[in-house]
């Protein structure tokens, strides 16, 4: 999880993005610049850019006639960006109280990007599990007054489900439930739909 605006710009480049990927496997500059078709300099000067921001790591180093060769990997299987690193400009619910609005719904996912990534971090620092639950769900919905009735009732139901467990002590939990209009790769934009 990148939560510093810096790393977040270091890791946006496009070439540097390129290298990211590459470096799940680890590689040298010269190996990674054959991949890459790009001269082992400029590699190294974008290695050494990673390194510093701690999105790449060094795995081995070995002597290689009189030159020593570093061998880089990345430093996490994937990355995301929090919209902690954007601070200034992220999504926030507070701002768009439409529980309604597809903007509600980014500040919301915004907001679970920012905690869960916040918590990963610092259960990694920490050496310790993180307990969530996750659940992805897709559902078709024959006419608008069929999703209305639908989110009526999730509503209802998790209203009830949270007023049995909820407690004044114990580690507070966030519950965030979405629902929106799938997107498929080979589709058209959803038609904008009535309310009900």
């Amino acid at each position: 999880m990148i939560e510093d605006a810096a790393v977040a710009e270091v890791s946006l480049d496009p070439i540097r993005a390129r290298m990211l990927a590459e470096l799940a496997e680890p590689h040298t500059a010269t190996s990674l610049a054959a991949r890459l078709g790009l001269p082992r300099q400029k590699v190294n000067y974008h290695v050494k850019t990673l390194e510093q921001h701690g999105l790449v790591e060094l795995v081995q180093e070995r002597r290689k006639g009189n030159m020593t060769e570093r061998v880089m990997r990345a430093s996490a299987a994937a990355y995301v960006i929090s919209p902690a690193a954007l601070a200034a400009v992220a999504p926030d619910p507070a701002r768009s109280p439409d529980r309604l609005s597809a903007r509600w719904l980014l500040a919301l996912a915004a907001r679970l990007v920012r905690e869960t990534g916040a918590l990963i971090n610092g259960a990694a620092r920490a050496g310790k599990p993180l307990a969530t639950f996750g659940l992805d769900a897709e559902v078709r919905f024959a006419k608008p007054a069929d999703r209305a009735a639908f989110v009526g009732e999730l509503t209802d139901a998790l209203a009830g489900i949270i007023s049995k467990y909820h407690t004044e002590s114990g580690r507070p939990h966030r519950v965030i439930v979405a629902v929106h209009p799938s997107i498929t790769e080979d589709a058209d934009p959803p038609a904008k739909e009535q309310q009900s």
